[in-house]
């Protein structure tokens, strides 16, 4: 497990040591705490990745859709609303996720079931109103 620690002014050398860690791995959870910063850090990602579409939390809409300017694809889900896990499934959740492209993913405790076997995993911890600490990890089998 790695771990780094970060003023919120800082984000974006947080943004580069997730980019760094996660390697080629496409699949990411983001775990915390409400308000611990889930969505502000992918905004940062989103920066480093040149993403062109305006990044906001899917809460209401469970997937967001966004892309790069040299045409890659990002989807950036949601599933703090969903009460039953089946209805990832509808949504073809296992279609993105072995889609190729990058999956961002918030509060995915709620999908668990539905995790591919291989994900990068950033856990997110409020030091204080500022300060963050990320631990991110390559979980190879989540069952």
């Amino acid at each position: 497990m790695t771990q780094f620690t970060y003023e919120l002014d800082e984000i974006g050398k947080a943004a580069s040591a997730v980019i760094e860690a996660a390697s080629d791995e496409k699949v990411w959870v983001f775990q915390g705490d409400m308000g611990a910063g889930k969505t502000t850090l992918i905004k940062a990602l989103s920066k480093s990745y040149s993403i062109l579409d305006q990044v906001s939390s899917p809460t209401f809409g469970i997937v967001n859709h966004y892309e790069n300017q040299v045409g890659e694809i990002f989807y950036h889900f949601d599933f703090y609303r969903m009460d039953d896990a089946t209805e990832a499934l509808d949504i073809g959740i296992e279609e993105y996720f072995y889609s190729g492209n990058y999956c961002w993913l918030e509060w995915a405790e709620k999908v668990a079931a539905f995790l591919p076997e291989k994900f990068f995993l950033i856990r997110i911890i409020n030091e204080s109103d500022t300060k963050r600490t990320l631990n991110f990890q390559h979980i190879q089998d989540a069952s």
